[in-house]
């Protein structure tokens, strides 16, 4: 994303931040989300729409006034707000302004669980929902299959996850499977997750091991990881069996690999064998 969209993103987290802090809990951030994910889909499927709210030669004041008479009764006036502020500023490209209004409506749909402390719960859900796909064939062809209805699609993620997930699990989960905007399913669910991590400040470890890790093995995990990256640490766990013993973490594009499997595979290299 180059400067001049930095500078639109800025100007808008901010607007956003405002609102979601005076929403009406869970509540009114979700249909803030659900606005700005409806907005965002409009924009995907016109490109026409598209350039004339990212045309640089374009007056603001006729951008604003074109997303007020397109929106007026189909949105609500934050949302509407929102947009006509964030289309007064320059875009490097228009997929700028659309990721930005994905971005924005994951980050209003969390905001109300961050309120009451769920956010680690929502995060939770949504990795191993996404590992629990991506170890099923069956289930990670039906959910990626685009050649298939998206709403049938939609509502087997509603019969798996509802009940025993939170709403706004559920939702970022069809959302994925809705509008994966070009993208793979796992890539979307992990581009949300960077999106809550960001927003609550923190980064995201992928943690693999052998088995689960106890409650205090997390917080001395957490602890220590903490103190590397000068940031709080969330951690998605992975088990897989094959990594021997140890754990592997993945923090971006850092691997910090302690298994064994990974010492055994070096000293295999090391002899040739």
């Amino acid at each position: 994303m180059h400067g001049s969209s930095r500078a639109a993103v800025a100007a808008g987290q901010q607007a956003l931040d405002a609102l979601v802090s005076g929403a009406a809990g869970a509540s009114g951030s979700a249909a803030l989300a659900e606005d700005l994910f409806g907005i965002g889909a409009a924009l995907d499927s016109s490109v026409s729409l598209r350039r004339a709210l990212t045309d640089p030669t374009r007056d603001a004041g006729a951008k604003g006034e074109l997303v007020r008479r397109l929106l007026t009764g189909k949105a609500g006036a934050q949302a509407i707000d929102l947009i006509v502020g964030l289309v007064s500023h320059r875009w490097s490209s228009e997929r700028d302004l659309t990721d930005t209004i994905e971005n924005f409506a994951v980050q209003a749909l969390v905001s109300g669980a961050e309120a009451e402390q769920r956010a680690d719960q929502i995060e939770d859900e949504l990795f191993r929902f996404e590992r629990i796909v991506a170890g099923n064939r069956e289930l990670r062809d039906s959910v990626g299959d685009r050649r298939a209805d998206s709403a049938a699609r939609a509502a087997m993620v509603d019969t798996l996850l509802t009940g025993k997930a939170q709403p706004e699990t559920v939702r970022l989960a069809r959302q994925a499977v809705l509008a994966p905007r070009g993208r793979r399913f796992d890539r979307v669910v992990d581009d949300y997750l960077g999106i809550i991590a960001t927003r609550r400040s923190q980064l995201s470890a992928t943690v693999t091991t052998a088995v689960d890790l106890d409650a205090t093995q997390r917080e001395r995990l957490v602890a220590a990881l903490t103190r590397i990256y000068d940031k709080q640490v969330h951690l998605n766990v992975v088990i897989d069996p094959t990594v021997v013993g140890g754990i592997r973490v993945e923090i971006g594009d850092e691997v910090l690999d302690g298994t064994i499997a990974r010492k055994l595979e070096g000293a295999r290299r090391h002899f040739g064998s």
